[in-house]
């Protein structure tokens, strides 16, 4: 049986940032295009007859040029289905140019060397906003160093070209909001305090735990007080995450986050948390970075109070020859027993 003693003390991480780098300002952000079309010239790697709905496309596209010809009648392997996915930037004007990325929907074995043919992207009110052709490339090698790690998505570097402008009128606005990246309301009360603070004035007013109402000052224009308000330094509270991969096993963890003691068994491991000032040290033990010490016997670990993390726990486990999913179940059951108060996200 393993058994694992650890010793914690935690404290609260506040850090210095600016107001731009934990709230956006509400109506400010990136669109979502997309759009259909064919990608030709490629070396019969194309779709096979057996993806109906490019042998139309391309039946449709010739008809468009006064060529009335079957989808039955077409057997290329150089032509494929791709959906164009883009993202347009806040405040893009009509000509500005974007890069795009093109994928296959069919059953082509790679778009190398391809052209995409002219494709309208569309907003999700289905209107127009930009048009994207061009000379796709594929980038990117495999885990062996040799051959497209996937050569059925490829891109387009300035392929695509705003048609239609998404109008944001801030100059002429009284009253802006901002929206925290992530809901906290102590930090919501924080920027309310730091502008009302630098302007000594209300024009701040917190009205939940991540949305913050703003209005402008007389004597100046709201891209000026924008600008000002993002620059603003602030006191910010770290919400403690650890974030676990299933799949490949990786699991990333903040410094500080907190562990309360517990009891648990998982398989042949047994993991005891409990508050200690000073823990016994067996004779032969070893010590690792300094303050972790695992006993020689049955596989022990001490700390002292106070230097110990999620982190440390991870690898203490790892020493112990715990594999990523012991870990990933263990962490799992401490959330859950309340344990661990960090958001644990799994992806």
């Amino acid at each position: 049986m393993k058994k694992i003693a650890l010793f914690l003390l935690f404290a609260t991480s506040i850090y210095a940032t600016k107001i731009n780098d934990v709230a956006n300002i509400v109506g400010v952000r990136d669109n979502q295009i997309i759009g259909y079309s064919l990608v030709v010239g490629l070396n019969k790697t194309g779709d096979g007859t057996t993806s109906k709905f490019t042998l139309q496309s391309i039946a449709n596209m010739l008809k468009s040029m006064n060529i009335d010809m079957s989808p039955a009648d077409i057997k290329s392997k150089n032509v494929a289905a791709v959906v164009v996915t883009a993202t347009l930037k806040p405040f893009t004007k009509q000509g500005d140019k974007f890069d795009i990325t093109v994928s296959s929907i069919g059953d082509a074995k790679s778009l190398e060397g391809g052209m995409l043919l002219m494709t309208p992207l569309k907003g999700v009110d289905g209107k127009i906003y930009a048009l994207a052709q061009g000379n796709i490339t594929i980038g990117g090698k495999n885990s062996k160093g040799a051959g497209e790690s996937h050569p059925t998505v490829g891109s387009v570097f300035e392929g695509g070209l705003v048609e239609r402008e998404i109008n944001i009128d801030l100059y002429n606005q009284e009253f802006a909001t901002l929206s925290l990246k992530e809901s906290d309301f102590k930090n919501s009360v924080e920027i309310q305090k730091v502008i009302n603070d630098f302007y000594k004035n209300k024009v701040a007013v917190a009205m939940d735990s991540r949305t913050i109402n703003l209005k402008k000052p007389q004597d100046k224009s709201m891209i000026e007080f924008l600008a000002e308000v993002q620059n603003i330094d602030m006191d910010y509270k770290v919400k403690e995450k650890i974030v676990i991969n299933e799949r490949t096993g990786t699991i990333i963890a903040g410094v500080g986050v907190e562990v309360k003691p517990i009891v648990m068994t998982h398989g042949d491991i047994t993991i005891k948390i409990k508050e200690q000032k000073t823990p016994d040290k067996p004779a032969g033990s070893t010590v690792i970075d300094g303050n972790l010490v695992i006993g020689i016997n049955e596989n022990e670990l001490y700390t002292k109070e106070g230097t110990t993390t999620v982190a440390n726990l991870v690898r203490s486990l790892q020493k112990l020859g715990a594999t990523p999913k012991d870990i990933i179940s263990i962490l799992e059951a401490m959330k859950v027993a309340g344990s661990i108060s960090a958001e644990l996200s799994v992806i």
